[in-house]
């Protein structure tokens, strides 16, 4: 899978397009950011259906059936359970535990509310994981925690690895004439899958014993790490502890700070001896610059004061009554900022020597 954008510019729209969800209220902007969402969704799988025909995970529009599921359910479990609000529906026996009451307008309005932002949080992840490979997100771990980073890789992909073997070895049974028809059929499925099992182990093993994986890194180092890490929390604990006495307050913020600053150096030193090699670098492209900029944009019309922009529409709550919600143009042209990911990159040769090399 080849993501058509810097890992750290996906990493910066997620993180923007989970503030800008979280930030409002209002059924209209929660909308039109699941429509960009949903259409940047569809852009990348559409990408990756062209590049791999057989790939599973390329479901045309089940964002859009999840989402109408969710904000279903929201709806309906809000509605049952919510006793607020001055627009009855209907009303249920009171002998029915914990349901019995008015069923109102405004608790199902909220319900839809709520089901559109779990939609839209659930999409853009799910749009990240579909165009970002493992890989990639675990090479942001910082190089301080490489070992962890080898182990996330080893667990991420363990699944997958095994769910192909699975599939494997049951076409090579069933073209064998093997039918699995009760408990003693599977085990000529579980016997190869345990043994293919542990010679990806072994060689696993193998492999990162070749390459001097938790090998000696040198004791030394390794013990003043420990020792700055343990009194970089020192630091931070007792300044913490210090801002809880208004006389030293000052005092515990300088405490803090300086206990922060030793663990991040601490990480910093140990990272500097790890090394790094990569078949391949990242690049920077015009069209991640575009994305960072309509990421700023929008955050900055979200959440940055401006005396010209009434942002009163941004905030919206049903009770005690429903009303229609406000509406700005600004702010409703600011949330397509998020869709530019979905803009396809060319790949002419004007473009490839437009790319910026990343600082990795």
């Amino acid at each position: 899978m080849n993501p058509t954008l810097n890992t750290w510019t996906w990493v910066i729209w997620l993180s923007s397009t989970l503030v800008v969800i979280w930030s409002t209220r209002n059924p209209i902007y929660l909308g039109l950011i699941l429509l960009t969402l949903i259409c940047v969704w569809l852009s990348a799988a559409t990408r990756i259906n062209k590049q791999y025909p057989d790939s599973r995970s390329t479901i045309p529009f089940s964002p859009v059936r999840i989402s109408v599921f969710i904000i279903f359910f929201s709806a309906i479990f809000n509605g049952l359970i919510s006793r607020f609000g001055n627009t009855p529906l209907f009303y249920l026996p009171e002998w029915i535990p914990f349901l019995g009451g008015p069923v109102t307008l405004e608790g199902l309005a909220f319900g839809v509310i709520n089901g559109m932002v779990l939609s839209g949080i659930l999409i853009a992840f799910m749009t990240v994981n579909l165009t970002l490979p493992a890989r990639s997100l675990i090479r942001l771990i910082p190089r301080a925690f490489y070992p962890l980073a080898v182990v996330t890789s080893i667990a991420v992909t363990f699944l997958p690895n095994t769910t192909r073997q699975v599939d494997e070895i049951r076409e090579s049974q069933a073209i064998r004439g093997h039918r699995v028809r009760g408990l003693k059929d599977w085990l000529p499925l579980i016997m190869p899958l345990l043994i293919g099992g542990l010679e990806r182990a072994m060689g696993l093993a193998e492999t990162m014993t070749a390459r001097g994986f938790a090998g000696d890194e040198g004791k030394p180092l390794w013990t003043r790490s420990r020792v700055g890490l343990v009194f970089g929390l020192l630091f931070l604990l007792t300044g913490w502890l210090f801002q809880l006495i208004p006389a030293l307050q000052v005092v515990g913020i300088i405490t803090s700070s300086f206990g922060l600053c030793l663990i991040f150096y601490t990480l910093w030193t140990v990272g500097k001896r790890v090394q790094r090699s990569h078949y391949r670098r990242e690049t920077w492209t015009y069209l991640d610059m575009f994305v960072i900029i309509g990421c700023a944009l929008i955050l900055s019309i979200y959440l940055l004061p401006f005396l010209w922009l009434d942002k009163s529409s941004i905030a919206y709550n049903p009770y005690p009554i429903i009303t229609l919600p406000q509406f700005d143009i600004l702010i409703a042209l600011a949330s397509f900022m998020l869709v530019i990911p979905a803009i396809k990159k060319s790949n002419s040769n004007s473009d490839l020597h437009n790319q910026i090399r990343s600082d990795d």
